[in-house]
């Protein structure tokens, strides 16, 4: 008598109250999705990498329609270069490639660390503005952070400081970071920003052009004490731009669109803010994400992966002296994550992704 191995999802699956419902009595069709979120996360994205070009090239082209991308740091550039061309799938793997190949020596400047990023930008999007800017159903918006008060010094005492106390007052409340930041959304200019009128923070929207392209994807990712700030975005109010993930983490955000925003994540579930994510207390509004559908790697599949993890910021040190190493175990964590793609396509072919959906 032989036993059947199955092998463990590779996903987790989970739904806000009104997704829930809607796909407990429909199946998921692409023409349902209007708006895709994506998270800062730095490095994790490569792990998400085979689940991208699954939802970009194969599921979502069965219907093409006007869609948002809205994301933060390197959620903003991702979908850059899913937008900048019409093979989100070469793109998403050269993406993953270039960032899997950038070093960086121990003690190296915030300036030089922005520098590389900007070569990074220029080299993943050279040539390719135009279709970002004009593509026929992405509507790309970037999410950023204008600082404010001790923020604007990228000294790095003063910036310590002012980080400090950025992290004090986000403990006693999160709407106090107002004080140290204003929300940034540069979007398509055909197209607002899906979101209904923001009250949490102070914000402004920009429309996205050529000049503030490359700025605001490099002030999306800009992570303070990491990158140096971006002085003055064409188009947006003078000041120093950073890390869009400051505020919007996870981007739990009122959205404002119809059908099922599906948010293909790195996680199960959404942190608020940067500074939320050792209060395991503050999660995700359950009203603004009761249309959201995340789809994340499960327990089981990272415990199958390199060091038993997504790919992070960390491995920098982790493997210091050792680039070679964290290349090799990144390139494995980014071809392990043709499974998420191939196990999502394969849910939502066999009309199966109902008995697997979790609540959020």
């Amino acid at each position: 008598m032989t036993s059947v191995h199955t092998r463990a999802p590779a996903l987790t699956i989970r739904a806000g109250r009104r997704a829930l419902e809607r796909l407990r009595h429909s199946p998921l069709t692409p023409s349902d999705i209007h708006v895709i979120p994506g998270a800062a996360g730095g490095p994790k994205a490569l792990g998400i990498s085979g689940l991208d070009k699954a939802i970009f090239g194969d599921f979502l082209p069965r219907a093409p329609q006007q869609r948002s991308l809205i994301g933060s740091s390197i959620g903003s550039w991702r979908f850059a270069a899913i937008a900048s061309s019409d093979d989100p799938r070469a793109q998403l793997s050269r993406l993953a490639e270039l960032y899997t190949a950038q070093r960086f020596a121990k003690g190296v400047s915030m300036a030089e660390v922005s520098r590389k990023s900007t070569l990074f930008l220029e080299e993943l999007l050279a040539g390719c503005e135009d279709h970002i800017l004009d593509h026929p159903w992405y509507r790309l918006s970037i999410v950023v952070v204008r600082s404010r008060g001790m923020l604007e010094h990228d000294t790095r005492g003063r910036l310590s400081l002012g980080l400090m106390n950025a992290i004090s007052a986000n403990m006693v409340s999160r709407r106090h970071l107002g004080r140290f930041m204003e929300r940034g959304i540069i979007h398509d200019r055909r197209a607002r920003a899906p979101l209904s009128k923001l009250v949490d923070f102070p914000s402004h929207e920009v429309p996205l052009s050529r000049e503030n392209l490359i700025p605001a994807l490099l002030a999306s990712a800009s992570i303070p004490m990491v990158m140096a700030g971006v002085r003055n975005i064409p188009g947006a109010p003078d000041g120093l731009y950073r890390d869009g993930g400051l505020l919007d983490y996870h981007l739990d955000l009122p959205y404002e669109q119809p059908g099922v925003i599906l948010y293909p994540h790195f996680t199960d579930r959404v942190v608020p803010g940067w500074f939320d994510k050792s209060l395991p207390w503050r999660r995700g509004d359950a009203t603004r994400l009761q249309d959201v559908l995340l789809v994340s790697p499960s327990a089981d599949y990272l415990a199958s992966l390199p060091d038993r993890k997504l790919p992070d910021r960390k491995d920098f040190e982790h493997y210091a002296g050792n680039d070679a190493g964290r290349e090799r175990a990144w390139r494995k964590a980014i071809a392990a994550s043709d499974q998420l793609g191939d196990e999502f396509m394969e849910l939502v072919d066999s009309g199966r992704l109902k008995d697997v959906l979790l609540p959020l």
